[in-house]
Formats: structure tokens, sequence, C-alpha cells
């Protein structure tokens, strides 16, 4: 397991290297790899911790830089792969999700179910939208807008449109500044820094929960 994650961060970090690795390895093959890993990082939410976004910037870097590789064939693959990712995860939460909650347990109660529903009735659009630009809650969102029975059309819509300012901008990004000198150079430092950023959000909203839990505590 440790042997695995250690090999995944390497991947990571080293994600331009490796591209260009596969892509020398395996030819337009490659297409059908990067294809496989968007379509599991959004549709499975076993596999979270599959890159995302260091992996848009580094094969729009790869297509630039080698020319090995379609921008615009990236784009559309990408846009594709996220959108069947986040169907098929939200089919299997809303398949799952009743039966799941149909279970007697002290831990899983049908108002929890009722309570995931209000919810994306009424934020569930900004959520699928944001979650996109975050890892981790870029795999579970979908799944949880399934259990919570998110209507259909409206999670349709945002899922497209949210699969299409997540991979045209980062996947343009790394294509016309991948290959900028100072960021090839430092490129592990430019895919941690583009890690770090979407997980702003998160920070943020765990720095909030904590104040507010302490203001909480003192009254």
């Amino acid at each position: 397991m440790f042997l695995f994650i250690g090999q995944l961060i390497d991947f990571i970090l080293h994600i331009d290297d490796h591209l260009l690795e596969m892509v020398n390895q395996y030819g337009s093959l490659v297409y059908v790899v990067l294809f496989i890993i968007v379509f599991a990082e959004t549709g499975l939410v076993v596999t979270p911790i599959l890159p995302g976004d260091s992996l848009l910037f580094a094969s729009g870097a790869l297509a630039a830089g080698a020319q090995k590789l379609d921008v615009t064939l990236l784009i559309i693959l990408f846009f594709v792969a996220a959108v069947l990712g986040n169907t098929v995860n939200y089919a299997i939460g809303r398949y799952f999700g009743p039966r799941i909650f149909q279970i007697k347990s002290r831990w899983i109660k049908m108002e929890y179910l009722e309570r995931t529903k209000a919810f994306y009735d009424r934020y569930g659009a900004t959520a699928v939208v944001l979650s996109r630009f975050v890892p981790i809650l870029r795999s579970f969102v979908p799944f949880v807008a399934g259990v919570g029975q998110m209507a259909w059309g409206k999670y349709m819509a945002y899922t497209i449109f949210s699969a299409a300012i997540w991979v045209v901008p980062i996947t343009l990004l790394g294509y016309w500044f991948g290959n900028v000198p100072i960021v090839k150079e430092n490129f592990s430092l430019v895919v941690l820094g583009v890690i770090g950023i979407s997980l702003l959000p998160i920070l943020y909203q765990a720095v909030k929960g904590f104040f507010a839990k302490k203001v909480e505590e003192g009254k």
C-alpha cells in the first residue's frame, strides 16, 4: 500500500516526465489511458487520489512542447470523460443510496437521506460546480448528489457546465505556460502549486468550522 502511494506521489510530482514516457511507449493509446484516469477520478468514489488538475495541466504542456499530443483532442476527451464520470457516479449514488438507507443501523437513518435531498434542492448546483475544482470532493459530490436524488436535468446541466470550465482553462494554461523555461524547470513545484490552490476551499472550510466551533464553545 505504501509502495503504491509512493509511486503515485512520484507520478504526480513528475507527471510531465511520466506522460512523455507513456507517449513514447504507447503512442496514440495514451489518449485512452488519459481518458480512463479522468473518468475514474470523477466517476468512482474509490479513486479520489488519482491526478486531476495536474494531469490536465501537464497534458496541455506536453501537447505544446513535444507536439506529440493534440490539445484539441485532449480537451474533447477530458470533457467527455469528466461528464461521463460524473454521470456514472451520480447513477451509482442514486441507485445504491436508498438501499443503503434501508439498512437498520444507528449510523444510517432515513432522516439523513432527507437532509441530503433538502441540501441538494437548495445548494446542489453550487456544490456540483465548485467541487469540480477541488480534489477528493470531485469524486464524492456526484455520488452524494445521486444519493440526494438531485433533479437529473439540473444535475446534468451543471455537470456539463462545470466540466467545460474545469477542462478547457486548465488544459490551455498548461498548453500556453507549461513550456515557459521557469515553469518547465520547476514543474514539480508548479504541480504542487496547482494542487495547493485547488485544496484552498477545503482548508478555508476547515478553518471556518474550527473557529465557529470555538465560538460556540465560548458561549
